[in-house]
């Protein structure tokens, strides 16, 4: 696998998870428990600094425990750095600026590097030496989404991992623009947390950050009817009852948004409800991560490419469920 491909794939992986944790751990011998607190939480990921001492030790601790864990490298200022953090299991390095020679050490060792960058300038060196992800940072005070948007219109090809003032406040915001792969931030491991060694805090705060990025919410309630008949049928009492306006459609027949009544049994013993999310596709990495596997057959995209509709295989009280896309 070339380096590039490394890139990609990683890439695809921070898509996923959508929140890197930025970690400071002073007492490498928690390295174990933090890990767990983070999985446990649902985010199966984290940016061991080196800004503090033993930070390869850390990371070779937690990819030991969890060999399936995304662990990286950040601070990595140096070539030695890099190679320390990689012999200790790291999957990648981050850097809070650019260093050619750092940059160009690690893509010579096939080691995907995310440099950080603020400027034009440091886009195009990032360019220059192959890369097309990179770092945002520091992001508020860089400029934050709207500069973000703003080189993108140039550097087409670029995609970013804002880090540095990113909260659970504006997550979200980040997180909508399609270059945006993830964002890094350290408030989900506050010091204090890591001080008192509450591991159950850490993962309140994960599970927290992870719901609010999701945004669940249902959004309506499919019944399975035997016949187009009955479908109008069960519509037009809705609408009798509650003032539900109905509307037929070809495969079914609505009451408001709130209630669809199927023309012939589909999906689920009983019908479907469906869920609304921002992200299908980091729904999905969290649902699986919970226990529920996807019918990999009910995925669908829509015409940007996006992953928009997807059923999961589990029945909720005979009712099938669906993920669909945030309009």
């Amino acid at each position: 696998m070339t380096v590039k491909e490394k890139i990609d794939a990683l890439v695809d992986q921070l898509s996923d998870v959508g929140i890197v944790p930025v970690i400071k751990l002073d007492k490498v011998e928690n390295a174990e428990k933090l890990a767990k607190a983070l999985r446990d939480g649902g985010i199966n990921c984290a940016e061991v600094t080196f800004r503090a001492a033993g930070a390869d030790e850390v990371i070779r601790r937690m990819t030991k425990a969890y060999p399936d864990m995304l662990v990286g490298a950040g601070t990595v200022l140096s070539c030695e750095q890099a190679d320390a953090a990689v012999k200790a299991g790291a999957k990648f390095c981050v850097a809070p600026g650019l260093n050619p020679k750092v940059v160009k050490h690690c893509l010579d060792n096939g080691v995907p590097f995310a440099p950080g960058l603020s400027s034009a300038s440091e886009i195009e060196q990032a360019l220059e030496l192959g890369l097309d992800f990179a770092k945002f940072f520091p992001a508020e005070q860089a400029g934050g989404l709207p500069y973000i948007k703003s080189v993108c219109g140039p550097y087409t090809s670029m995609r970013f991992m804002p880090t540095g003032g990113v909260t659970a406040d504006n997550l979200n915001s980040y997180l909508s623009y399609k270059k945006i792969v993830c964002c890094g931030g350290s408030w989900i491991v506050p010091a204090k947390l890591l001080d008192a060694e509450d591991w159950a805090g850490i993962t309140a705060l994960c599970r927290e950050a992870i719901d609010k990025m999701l945004g669940f919410e249902m959004v309506h309630v499919g019944l399975n009817c035997a016949n187009p008949e009955e479908a109008e049928k069960v519509a037009d009492e809705f609408e009798c009852a509650f003032g539900f306006k109905k509307k037929v459609g070809n495969s079914s027949v609505f009451a408001a948004t709130y209630m669809e009544m199927m023309k012939k049994p589909f999906k689920g013993t009983k019908g479907h409800i469906a869920v609304a999310t921002n992200s299908v596709k980091r729904a999905l990495y969290q649902l699986k991560l919970r226990g529920f596997d996807v019918d990999e057959s009910s995925i669908k995209y829509n015409a940007e490419g996006v992953m928009n509709v997807a059923y999961l295989k589990h029945e909720f009280g005979g009712f099938a469920v669906h993920l669909v896309l945030k309009k």
